[in-house]
């Protein structure tokens, strides 16, 4: 097939002049922003690979290309492989240069098919909720006609393109292109691209459904498959332009950060309940939209981490450094999360917000085996910062009633009437340092006027939500409420005073010295993870002891981190960072005036 002849592409982009993303948020810059202040919070964290490591332009990848003769260009689901090829085409052509280009968008299985053998896995229409896909991405393609494509030597040059690429099988270099999460995310809302196999754009809720159960499933395990076989990876969020770089290169550079210090690059999302926190403490970010209700501070299912060579950036899903330096990361824990990094850190803004919905979380067994998840949402509201009329819902109030309670909700689903929340529900005052515990079955909610520092297990988006204060959401519509599933899970028993004495962690010095504290919140005995806070002056050294502290300075101005070989990095306040089991020890130094206060969350 030549460049004259292509085939549509089933996961293509929107013609020129349309609108190719949805989102408040800036595209990430190509090549760094030398004005970023120093001791504050940075949205482009970034890790230098050193000197000539990070290539920019079409122009370098293609006279790459043209030695090759024969390359495949494989990549993730999201990818505008058509302005890809485009470019790539023009490069080749205009050194005189004839390519052969083979669509994998040709070798798709037919559309009503491909729905067919994921319908299992998506769960009811109107749920936002599917079931973990079984099969492989092979399953999408006619393989047999595909793997029969060979290269043509008619052809100066001969391209095989697309997700998918790769199962050519060809004995070919691979160029894989990423694409970060938020940004595959901004393109569906602006309805640029569809999910892989299908034709068609759907409700935003259902395509993210479909991405997160389905596409997303196939094609991690797909990158982990080729990883070794893979020769350059290539950054694929920009339109117009690409940034790569040698996989050893970015080898090396993970395998850096699994011996030192690891930080993603955090994204940023608006919300009903939304608050001002973010907006006012947070420079970079885009101060013209109405709130900020999210931070996805550590989400690796959806974070990036981004590398830096002369000034050129290169985002690359957490996922690579999970399947290339697991036990690195995780240490003694890895043989049993294997490429899951299991802990998040994500900020609930609702600072002159709004209260989150009264919610709860799926029980492990019910997480399990209906949404196939290995370990169930096992939260924390750790209180980073709030005014003095902050509340935090949780727990029942000791005379609850299960029949009352879901008969309230019912009615107020149906008739779109207010429920006495307090009457079932209990809320608790909101201080600074606070730290709620929320395990599974837990109901819950965030009041308004708290910054929440929500340390957690990884799963976050099965959130069941019961009474969401009869609030529409960012577009007008109603919020999904889920009163079936929440009473599926919902512990009755967590009610009265037990809360208090349960779900409110006690603060205990464990440990202490001339100038600082290791004071130990205790999680619940259902949380596979434990919380502690170092408070100090000066400096303190800590051990790893072969597990992986996922940390976040919560009171103070910044912080440099040294590692033991020989790496320092300084981090601002309300910045998450992840200090590897590999690193064996670290040294904390209090870079400000005032006490630094850290907190570390590790598995049990």
């Amino acid at each position: 097939m030549n460049s004259n002849n292509t085939t549509d592409h089933v996961n293509g982009y929107k013609s020129a002049g349309e609108q190719l993303r949805k989102s408040s948020q800036a595209l990430m810059p190509v090549i760094l922003n030398q004005d970023n202040t120093e001791g504050l919070y940075d949205i482009y964290p970034v890790h230098s690979l050193g000197g000539n490591k990070i290539f920019n332009g079409y122009a370098s990848l293609v006279e790459w290309i043209i030695k090759q003769k024969t390359v495949v260009i494989d990549g993730y689901v999201g990818v505008f492989w058509d302005q890809i090829q485009s470019a790539i085409d023009q490069q080749i052509t205009n050194v005189g240069l004839t390519v052969n280009w083979i669509d994998t968008g040709a070798y798709l299985k037919p559309v009503s098919e491909i729905d067919a053998i994921i319908c299992p896995f998506l769960g009811e229409p109107e749920s936002v909720w599917g079931t973990k896909c079984l099969l492989t991405l092979k399953d999408f393609f006619d393989l047999e006609e595909f793997t029969a494509q060979s290269p043509d030597e008619g052809y100066d040059i001969n391209i095989v393109v697309g997700t998918g690429a790769a199962l050519i099988n060809w004995d070919a270099p691979i160029i894989y292109i990423d694409l970060p999460k938020n940004e595959l995310q901004y393109r569906m809302r602006a309805g640029s691209i569809t999910n892989l196999g299908s034709n068609q754009l759907s409700e935003p809720f259902l395509m993210y459904k479909r991405f997160y159960f389905v596409d997303w499933v196939l094609l991690n395990q797909h990158k982990k498959a080729i990883l070794d076989k893979i020769t350059i990876v290539a950054d694929g969020q920009w339109v117009d332009n690409i940034n790569w770089v040698f996989r050893s290169a970015l080898i090396e550079g993970l395998t850096k950060l699994s011996n030192s210090v690891i930080r993603v690059r955090p994204w940023f999302e608006p919300g009903v309940w939304g608050g001002q926190w973010i907006k006012q403490h947070i420079p970079q970010v885009n101060k013209d939209i109405e709130n900020y209700a999210w931070s996805f501070e550590l989400i690796v299912p959806e974070n990036g981490l981004v590398f830096e060579s002369d000034g050129y950036l290169l985002e690359v899903s957490f996922d690579f450094l999970m399947f290339s330096n697991k036990d690195q990361v995780l240490g003694r824990d890895a043989a049993q999360f294997d490429n899951e990094f299991p802990i998040r850190f994500d900020f609930l803004d609702t600072y002159d917000g709004g209260n989150l919905s009264i919610q709860v979380h799926p029980r492990l067994k019910y997480i399990q085996e209906v949404f196939g998840e290995n370990i169930t949402q096992d939260e924390t509201y750790y209180i980073l910062d709030c005014k003095d009329d902050a509340r935090v819902y949780l727990g029942f109030q000791e005379d609850i009633d299960a029949v009352s309670f879901k008969n309230a909700l019912i009615e107020s689903q149906n008739e779109n009437a207010e429920v006495k929340i307090n009457d079932f529900v209990q809320s608790h005052p909101a201080k600074k340092h606070d730290l709620f515990l929320i395990p599974n079955g837990t109901i819950h909610s965030a009041g308004a006027n708290n910054m929440v520092l929500e340390i957690s297990a990884t799963p976050y988006i099965f959130t069941f939500k019961m009474y969401d204060w009869l609030r529409l959401d960012m577009d007008g519509n109603p919020r999904p409420i889920n009163i079936d599933h929440a009473f599926n899970n919902l512990d009755f028993d967590r009610k009265g005073s037990s809360i208090k004495e349960e779900l409110i962690s006690k603060p205990a010095i464990l440990k202490e010295g001339q100038d600082w504290q290791l004071i130990h919140l205790p999680t619940h005995k259902d949380h596979f993870y434990d919380v502690h806070r170092i408070d100090f002056d000066s400096e303190i050294e800590v051990e790893t002891n072969n597990k992986c502290h996922v940390m976040m300075l919560v009171e103070g101005e910044s912080i440099a981190i040294h590692t033991s070989d020989g790496t320092e990095e300084i981090f601002a306040y309300a910045e998450t960072f992840v200090i590897p089991a590999a690193a064996k020890n670290y040294k904390m130094t209090n870079m400000g005036k005032v006490k630094a206060k850290v907190i570390k969350a590790f598995l049990k």
